[in-house]
């Protein structure tokens, strides 16, 4: 679910989808550990105390942030690949879907890169783990969609015999980690990008 779409859940009254947003703009911009969480209620324009309605600690919010993001990573991968049989072409929908993104999309999967530790040592607030629950599970879906995907390219003999689940976290890693440097004001257009990571794409999973 997007953030515009959780606002439009919670209702009008709602700060939750406001929160998110002006969270993504500072942890993107300056990173998670130099936002002041009291900057995030000034900018949405509540009193610091009213943020924990929503969320029990910046590090609610973040793992809310990612948990959204990896959501909608597995969505656009079913959304791009859907209905279409050849792999290399279901491949090279996904990489292009998972390479569009608006300026704030890039600062969401730009946070979610860098905090991925995040979802390797259980936290003590229940919501937290919560949330840092659902998002391994997303991560172990994710990786098994791309996995079905690679092995199906495999079983037609469009792609090189290998283990699909590790041919998919090859893929993944390259695919992702555009979002550690990329800028939207930098030398290479996403659609320039898009072309260089498809060709080695391919190339891994044809090697």
């Amino acid at each position: 679910m997007s953030v515009e779409a959780m606002t439009l859940r919670d209702g009008p009254r709602s700060k939750r989808g406001l929160i998110l947003t002006a969270a993504i703009e500072r942890f993107g911009e300056v990173g998670f550990e130099h936002t002041k969480w009291a900057s995030i209620a000034d900018e949405v324009g509540i009193g610091q105390t009213a943020l924990y309605h929503y969320f029990e600690s910046k590090a609610h919010c973040l793992l809310t942030i990612m948990r959204l993001e990896l959501a909608q990573s597995l969505e656009r991968f079913t959304t791009a690949i859907e209905g279409i049989d050849d792999p290399v072409e279901a491949l090279s929908a996904a990489i292009t879907s998972a390479l569009e993104a608006t300026p704030r999309d890039a600062l969401q999967r730009r946070i979610l890169q860098s905090h991925m530790d995040l979802l390797a040592t259980p936290r003590q607030s229940e919501k937290e783990e919560a949330e840092r629950q659902t998002s391994r599970a997303l991560v172990n879906s994710i990786e098994e969609a791309w996995s079905l995907l690679i092995a199906k390219g495999m079983g037609a003999g469009a792609f090189a015999d290998a283990d699909a689940r590790l041919m998919a976290r090859f893929v993944l890693g390259l695919v992702v980690s555009v979002w550690r440097w990329y800028r939207p004001d930098g030398d290479m257009t996403l659609d320039q990008l898009n072309r260089h990571v498809r060709d080695a794409t391919l190339r891994i999973v044809r090697a």
